[in-house]
Formats: structure tokens, sequence, C-alpha cells
């Protein structure tokens, strides 16, 4: 009996992924599953990039998955999320339904395509404890010691570095227990664009964001009681934004700055899936000069071979 076939949509941001994708499913009976390692957060809606009205085809809804499942402040991982996407596979194909993984979060997407192993890792309070005591640096050293650091966001705060540690740590010991993942054949299309015509809609998105309200957003997360480091947390618009609210940055250099940091952003996500390219995972790359009808009827030829 052959496998059921994922379809994965990809490219960085700005390529329009949503709303192919969304076309796409309606086209192949589907339902999206998003790999967007911060849509999953409630609240968070205009700096994530919740475009909620791309899910609407021909007037009606595309289902979709794993978007607005956890509170903000909470620091969701790749586990949590693969199995939260095992979960979801289970649901969509059991009711005879295309599954289609989209997003820009390359780690993400290939924790799915490479099947990565699951493993359930329980707190360990004794151990958070002597942690503590620790500074950042002897915890980049401890975690560095006991594997390679291939994931940045590792160590991008305290809390990350001794979760990375407990988790390192549990892996090693003779606990680990795996979890079964979903098998299936993948193909995958990617999303490109012109470096300048990407450049012109990531700066023309964000000054759209910021008329819509994407400072009140920030502001409403810091006086529901997280902190602005924990805000900050979340990178990008959260970031930036939450410098220019605490008096940090100015509106002007907030926006620069912000603008710039997105432009490199989806420089390093076209880096993440060129690697993968180069490790061996065909993308089929629609031409960016094509419209959305266009790019469609080209993936749909693909998906039919």
């Amino acid at each position: 009996m052959p496998r059921q076939l994922l379809i994965t949509v990809l490219g960085p941001t700005a390529s329009g992924k949503t709303a192919f994708a969304s076309r796409l499913a309606r086209h192949l009976n589907g339902e999206i599953i998003s790999a967007d390692s911060r849509q999953v957060y409630r609240n968070m809606d205009i700096g994530s990039g919740k475009d909620y009205m791309d899910y609407i085809v021909d007037g009606e809804p595309v289902p979709y998955h794993l978007i607005d499942i956890v509170d903000a402040g909470y620091q969701y991982n790749i586990h949590e999320f693969q199995r939260d996407f095992s979960k979801a596979w289970e649901d969509i194909t059991s009711r005879g339904k295309q599954v289609i993984l989209c997003g820009g979060s390359g780690m993400y997407i290939e924790s799915v395509i490479k099947a990565y192993e699951l493993v359930e890792v329980p707190h360990d309070p004794e151990l958070r404890t002597e942690l503590e005591n620790k500074t950042d640096t002897e915890l980049r050293q401890m975690l560095s010691s006991l594997r390679k650091l291939h994931n940045v966001t590792d160590t991008s705060s305290r809390k990350r570095l001794i979760r990375a540690i407990e988790i390192a740590k549990y892996s090693a010991s003779e606990n680990t227990v795996s979890q079964s993942f979903p098998e299936f054949d993948n193909l995958i299309v990617g999303l490109g664009s012109e470096r300048d015509q990407r450049r012109l809609r990531i700066t023309a998105r964000l000054e759209e964001r910021l008329k819509e309200g994407l400072i009140d957003e920030v502001r409403q997360l810091l006086d529901s009681g997280l902190t602005p480091e924990e805000v900050m947390f979340y990178g990008l618009e959260y970031k930036y934004v939450t410098l220019y609210i605490t008096g940090v940055l100015s509106y002007e250099q907030m926006r620069d700055k912000l603008n710039i940091a997105i432009h490199q952003f989806a420089k390093r996500q076209m880096t993440w899936f060129r690697r993968m390219e180069r490790n061996g995972v065909k993308i089929n790359w629609l031409a960016a000069e094509l419209n959305i009808e266009e790019k469609l009827e080209a993936a749909l030829r693909i998906i039919s071979k």
C-alpha cells in the first residue's frame, strides 16, 4: 500500500506562502498545518503575520492547525511541534484529507520531513536548581560539552539554555523513550522571490503592520504581565517594538532597525532552504515572476507527476 503524501509549501517571509497554500489546499481537498514558530502563540497576530484572510478561498475557509495553541509567554519548542504535528496529521488523514505543511521556520519543517527523533523530556527540579547557580557562560560551555550547538535559539536566553541542558542530559540517559512518527512521502514546493522584489514587499508589509496596530499589540502583551525580556524573546517585531515602547529606541530607529532585521531574517531562511537542498532534500521552486494562479497550475503539474 503506497504511503500518504505530505506536501510542504515553504519560502522566506513575504513570499505569499499562506495564500498559495490555501489555494492549493482548496484544489486538493486539504488542510494546512502551520510550520511557523511564532504563530502558535495567542494574541501575537500582527507581529507573527497571521494573515487570517489568506485562509479564505472563494468565500470558503480552509482549515488550518497549530495556530493560536499556546499563550504568549510560554516557550514552545520543536519537540512539542513534532508532537502536535503528529496529532494534526492523524486527525487530518483519518478524515481522508490531504495534509499541506506550510511555513518558513526551516528547523520546524526539517524536523518533520526528516523525522527527527521524538523524545518526551520531563522537567528535573534538582538539576534546574543546580544550573540556576551557574553563569550563562558556564551554561553554554556545559551545553556544548553535551552536544553540538546547531540551534542558536537554545542559547538565546537563560531559560532556553537550562532547558536545552535538561533535554541533552535526559537524552543521554537510558530513560529516553522515543515516540512514533508518521511515515509519509514528501513533495516540497518552494516559493522564492527576486531579492529586490522581496525587499520591497517586506518594507511595504512592515509599514502596513505598523498602521494595523503592531505597537498596540506589543503594548498589550506587556500590559498582560509579560516582562520586556519575555516579549523580546520572540524576536524581530516583538524585540524592536518593545525597545521602542521602553524608550530604548525612537520610532524611526525602531522602524529602520526592524526593517533591516526582517531582510536579514529572510536571507537566513533562504540560506537554510539551500542547505537543505545541498543535504539531499529536493525543493521544487516555482518561478518568482509567476502570479499565484500560474504558480498553482505549476504546482499541480508537479504533484500529478
